[in-house]
């Protein structure tokens, strides 16, 4: 999906952030954002934990949980619970998507389909709501797995 906001807008937002919320700012906080920028994916806690140890040894994996939990609070990533793989975690900074996600081996696939977001709208108008915001996910076996069990 396409991004739309520049790595370097995003830490610029993060910094002002960090000082709304009285924090000291912090390299960890960065690298996470970034890290997950960078990888264009969904990543788990440990996946970003061993991504940043490549350039600082020190970092926790308990760090790296308080990080995720600040960042998606305060709107910098998107969260995505699989059951396969556990919660992975995305930039916020794209376009609207959905996800299709493997219950065999977890692959996770992005897609936006027009079509699809106009009949929310039309299910919304149905009933009277407002649509505000919806998050769809298709659980499935993908094409390589079901090749696999046969």
């Amino acid at each position: 999906m396409k991004r739309l906001e520049t790595l370097e807008s995003i830490l610029e937002r993060l910094r002002m952030s960090i000082k709304k919320n009285g924090l000291k700012n912090s390299k960890q906080r960065e690298e996470v954002v970034s890290v997950l920028y960078r990888s264009g994916t969904h990543l788990s806690p440990e996946e970003i934990t061993h991504c940043i140890r490549q350039k600082d040894k020190n970092t926790s994996i308990s760090s790296v949980y308080r990080i995720l939990n600040f960042l998606e609070k305060e709107n910098f990533i998107c969260t995505l619970e699989t059951s396969k793989s556990g919660r992975r975690y995305e930039i916020a900074a794209k376009e609207h998507h959905d996800h299709i996600i493997c219950l065999h081996c977890g692959k996770i696939i992005e897609f936006a389909d027009q079509e699809i977001e106009e009949r929310q709208n039309e299910v919304a108008k149905k009933y009277e709501a407002k649509l505000i915001s919806h998050d769809m996910k298709l659980f499935v076996w993908c094409k390589d797995c079901q090749e696999e069990e046969k």
